[in-house]
């Protein structure tokens, strides 16, 4: 972390110089502290981790009283801050699709845990609008940030404390000042803020050596005052409705990229079966005239458009006649499908299908993923499971990225 040492001639180091036709100017100072401070929120270490608190989103003070909140739950009930009886409240802002936080979900699961019957109460909410995520900040994550979604996920790891939702309004995320997921808040008997922060001091659970939820809530158990009270969260920053705007001009932009449309022939088919690059790929088959086909293609290109920034690409491949080019183009270009596209090139589709899978047995749609080198990660004939597919290609993507990060979705 870069530091800053005041001079007694008025300048810092590193960076900031003293002018000596200045030196006596009290404006001249003001700048130079502008200036130093700045630098030091580039590159200070808290700010790459921590998303600057701003006037419009205070941070709720230590020792200030919990406003209440009433939210839908995935339980399909309202619940209210009051329903919360135990001591000890610890409230943990997550969501579904940062990777960070998906990384605390089994460390926030063991705090529940090893809590039990101690007096301390959990409850977990999200509080990002789903309308202001882009597909690109979906790279990491099975779902996005709906109530529906966050039901999804629920079950998938089993948690096992409330989950609730502030999408809707953020009121409750306004007025606690959660400034990113994970963001922990713990309250006293009396629901006054005693603790504020981070769970513990590393993102990557081999790394961590200061837990700093556990420290505070042994601390108040122990009815002592919590030494550190507040600490950096770092995660996925919240998602404020005023960020709509960048899904939609994000959607505009996918939807103006070209749409092309090639021909594979029974040896490029073997040979893709093969997968000689270096990513994973979805392979989907379908036809202009097939309606279940049609019914999942946007959701076989949504996941594309969130995974294209990583090691993963998607080919659709259409089994219409050769002669139904024109069709088959027309309609990749009303789902606006700008991946890369093949058609069949020959009217023996029953051989091109069985160059690329002979146990295929010629219904569509069919969609495969596969490993570099040919490994089947994922093979359905009919519609997909969404979830299930994108979780096996999430469990295959590379490591490098945010290591340890597809070992969570390997596990069950």
């Amino acid at each position: 972390m870069t530091t800053f040492r005041f001079r007694s001639n008025g300048g810092c180091q590193p960076g900031c110089q003293r002018s000596p036709r200045t030196a006596s100017c009290p404006t001249a100072v003001l700048a130079l502290l502008a200036l130093c401070v700045g630098a030091y929120g580039q590159e200070g270490t808290e700010a790459k981790h921590t998303p600057a608190v701003t006037a419009a989103h205070p941070l709720l003070p230590i020792g200030a009283a919990a406003p209440d909140f009433e939210l839908p739950g995935i339980d399909g009930k309202t619940h209210k801050l009051a329903e919360y009886k135990d001591p000890i409240l610890v409230i943990m802002f997550l969501c579904n699709h940062c990777p960070t936080s998906q990384l605390y979900e089994g460390r926030m699961m063991k705090l529940v845990e090893d809590y039990k019957g101690k007096g301390v109460g959990f409850v977990g909410v999200n509080p990002n609008d789903p309308s202001a995520v882009t597909l690109s900040e979906l790279g990491y994550t099975d779902v996005s940030d709906s109530l529906e979604e966050m039901k999804v996920r629920a079950e998938y790891r089993h948690f096992n404390f409330p989950y609730l939702y502030d999408g809707d309004t953020q009121k409750m995320t306004q007025a606690y000042g959660a400034q990113a997921t994970p963001h922990v808040f713990i309250l006293d008997k009396e629901r006054k803020l005693r603790y504020e922060g981070r769970i513990d001091n590393a993102q990557r659970e081999s790394l961590v050596k200061t837990k700093d939820a556990r420290l505070a809530l042994d601390a108040m158990l122990a009815e002592k005052p919590v030494a550190v009270p507040h600490t950096p969260s770092f995660g996925c920053s919240t998602k404020w409705k005023s960020k709509i705007d960048s899904q939609l001009a994000q959607k505009k932009k996918f939807e103006a990229e070209p749409v092309t449309l090639d021909t594979i022939s029974a040896a490029e088919l073997k040979k893709l079966r093969t997968n000689p690059t270096d990513k994973v790929i979805l392979v989907n088959f379908w036809a202009t005239w097939c309606g279940p086909c049609i019914s999942e293609f946007p959701s076989i290109l949504e996941t594309w458009r969130m995974f294209r920034r990583r090691d993963f690409d998607l080919i659709t491949i259409s089994t219409n006649y050769p002669d139904e080019k024109n069709g088959v183009l027309k309609t990749l270009q009303s789902l606006h499908a700008s991946s890369r596209n093949r058609h069949f090139a020959s009217d023996d589709t029953y051989a091109l299908q069985a160059a690329f899978e002979a146990k295929w047995d010629a219904g569509v749609p069919f969609t495969m993923v596969i490993a570099p080198g040919g490994k089947v990660l994922y093979q359905v004939q009919g519609e997909v499971d969404l979830y299930a597919m994108r979780r096996a290609i999430q469990a295959n993507l590379e490591n490098e990225t945010y290591v340890g990060h597809p070992g969570y979705w390997a596990a069950k």
